[in-house]
């Protein structure tokens, strides 16, 4: 999982910053086990992570947010379970306000 995530090298000195480094790190592993297992362990590591970051929009000014990602039974499965949906043709600016307070709530 160390490949996954690119938690590696890290070159810091400070406490301050090696602390923030660990918690960052410990943050995303626990809420990658918490999705995991959600996911009833169908997907590997490289798979959840992957759909993760391709969940990207592109925002047209003034108006709202166009999904850009391929919707696959994975991305199906992580909109039950953080209980939102960005799946719609066009999502308004009001709709992903909504999105950020209940993923924000949970």
């Amino acid at each position: 999982m160390k490949t996954e995530f690119e938690a590696r090298p890290v070159y810091l000195q400070r406490v301050d910053r090696i602390t923030a480094h660990f918690l960052t790190c410990f943050l995303a592993l626990i809420i990658y086990r918490y999705l995991e297992k959600a996911l009833e362990h169908k997907y590997t590591c490289k798979e959840i992570l992957k759909t993760l970051k391709d969940f990207n929009f592109a925002y047209v000014k003034e108006q709202g947010f166009i999904p850009l990602y391929k919707r696959t039974e994975l991305t199906d499965k992580l909109h039950e379970i953080c209980h939102f949906n960005t799946d719609f043709e066009f999502i308004t600016k009001s709709q992903m306000r909504t999105i950020k307070k209940q993923s924000k709530g949970k």
